[in-house]
């Protein structure tokens, strides 16, 4: 089942959903906007290796906009930090923003519940387009889950993406055993 604009309210008056900053025009009948934060970021290698550490250059979007270009995996982080103790959250793109040729998200759209931090987002588009610090990019979906939760992301002693951010990270499988 996917929370109403209601019951979105309702978990933020209980706490188990957090979003900073919060603005009460972005929630939508069963969703929250969310927007392009002040970063992006580039891999510096042509070719990336998964056992490897990656590592990225980031930059601020100036003032009069960024233009992404096709064939370039950008990464960038939403607006807003958010908390999600109850429920399993799903980032999509906004039909708006997929009408300019522009993804948000390769794989990673669903949260875990206990995740707590602003969203990394795996930008790529199909022709160039220009981008803006604070656009509306995506959109937050709550679901409920059924049953008890063992183990939350935010208390995982191997969770790879718990420290609080304002920048896009770039993928820690190089992180895992394989």
């Amino acid at each position: 089942m996917i929370l109403t604009d209601q019951q979105i309210l309702a978990e933020m008056e209980r706490g188990t959903i957090v979003i900073e900053p919060y603005d009460r025009s972005c929630l939508g009948t069963n969703s929250y906007d969310v927007h392009l934060g002040r970063y992006l970021a580039t891999y510096r290698d042509a070719v990336l290796d998964a056992r490897k550490h990656n590592e990225i250059d980031v930059f601020e979007i100036p003032e009069e906009g960024f233009v992404l270009q096709p064939g370039v995996l950008y990464l960038g982080v939403t607006d807003e930090y958010t908390e999600t103790h109850a429920h399993v959250p799903f980032l999509e793109g906004k039909s708006s923003v997929g009408r300019l040729g522009i993804d948000i998200h390769a794989t990673a759209g669903k949260g875990d519940i206990g995740f707590c931090n602003t969203w990394t987002l795996e930008i790529s588009v199909s022709m160039p387009v220009r981008v803006y610090y604070g656009m509306p990019v995506g959109q937050l979906i709550y679901f409920t889950v059924q049953g008890d939760v063992e183990n939350f992301y935010n208390r995982k002693p191997n969770a790879k993406y718990n420290e609080r951010t304002t920048k896009p990270v770039e993928s820690m499988m190089w992180k895992n055993q394989f």
